[in-house]
């Protein structure tokens, strides 16, 4: 199982096609077997459909963050990525609760009437 984390600063990021970076986690028999960053092709420049494409590209499984859009929401689900939403915390921690069991996801942060996120 492959989950991406959208990150800024070792914490999980509250808009997903603005974070900086992607922690990328594999998980196998509930153990971390491999982690590494990648930059978000999106960081700069808003490209609708860019990062979903990216990352279903890296074989993500998860995405985690604290807000999105709902056509990203409804692009990745689309290809078989399951997207929880609502999330803060430090990168490590919410892995940690997501391999557990326990990591509780919510509404999105993210204000896209209005385009307002919390950070």
């Amino acid at each position: 199982m492959r989950i991406a984390v959208a990150t800024e600063d070792g914490y999980v990021d509250q808009h997903f096609g603005r974070c900086p970076k992607f922690t990328i986690v594999e998980v196998k028999d509930g153990q971390i077997v491999n982690q590494f960053v990648l930059e978000n092709p999106g960081y700069r420049a808003h490209q609708p459909g860019l990062v979903p494409t990216f990352l279903k590209n890296q074989g993500v499984d998860y995405v985690i963050t604290g807000g999105m859009g709902p056509n990203a929401v409804n692009m990745l689900k689309s290809f078989g990525i399951k997207v929880i939403l609502g999330v803060t915390g430090k990168v490590e921690e919410v892995v940690k609760a997501f391999i557990s069991g326990s990591l509780k996801g919510g509404e999105s942060l993210c204000d896209h009437g209005e385009h307002k996120c919390q950070h």
